[in-house]
């Protein structure tokens, strides 16, 4: 895609968005010069859902872009990003925040993660329930991990046109990060982020409370994963 299609792409998402809106540009599949071409229209926050695929990009372009690992994480590869990652989006187990926060003190870091809250009504959608959140974040376990920070959570909505399920899905996860919030005082938990929404419905996603948006279609055109 050509820059002045990214950049037009990019500035069109931002003015939709409020100064306080953390836009997540997502550029799995992407190749390299597609990224160039957004950091050079001003774009510094960048996710991708494969940790090798990241680690490649992230050997190649400007260090002062901030990656986040937005895809499913696979514990067994948090190594190869712990030196580098800015914030992990889709943890939904206790088990993988024992790893991230092993790996994290290697590199002497503080690692920010979201836990990753089911909302959608889709079984194919990971997350935890809500009841499992606060078991986590509520266990001996968690607080004795000094390594991460959990800054927030991570929803995904259904896949659908039914803009009352969305707002549902959405104002249910943005209620229950506003109660953790209030409650929550822990060296290891300081909840400011919400990250709800994507290219379809990131509009919705911010009315609703959010804090960050990950969009990566409306910026550089569809996906190629052959």
């Amino acid at each position: 895609m050509s820059y002045k299609m990214i950049q037009e792409n990019l500035k069109k998402i931002k003015n939709t968005i409020p100064e306080e809106v953390t836009l997540v540009a997502v550029s799995k599949t992407k190749p390299v010069a597609d990224l160039q071409k957004a950091y050079d229209a001003g774009q510094r926050v960048f996710g991708e859902n494969k940790i090798q695929e990241m680690v490649d990009k992230y050997t190649q372009l400007p260090k002062d872009i901030q990656w986040h690992m937005i895809g499913h994480l696979q514990s067994n590869k948090v190594k190869y990003m712990a030196h580098f990652v800015n914030l992990i989006h889709g943890v939904d187990k206790l088990k993988t925040l024992t790893v991230i926060n092993k790996e994290a003190k290697k590199h002497d870091r503080v690692i920010d993660c979201l836990l990753q809250a089911k909302i959608a009504k889709e079984e194919t959608k990971f997350g935890l329930s809500f009841s499992a959140i606060e078991e986590i974040l509520n266990s001996e376990d968690f607080l004795a991990l000094q390594n991460i920070n959990i800054v927030g959570f991570m929803g995904m909505a259904t896949f659908t046109e039914n803009t009352e399920q969305l707002e549902e899905e959405f104002s249910s996860l943005k209620h229950f990060f506003d109660t953790q919030k209030k409650q929550k005082k822990l060296p290891n938990c300081n909840l400011n982020i919400l990250s709800m929404g994507m290219s379809g419905d990131y509009p919705l996603a911010i009315k609703n409370g959010s804090t960050m948006v990950r969009v990566g279609s409306a910026i550089f055109g569809n996906r190629n994963y052959n």
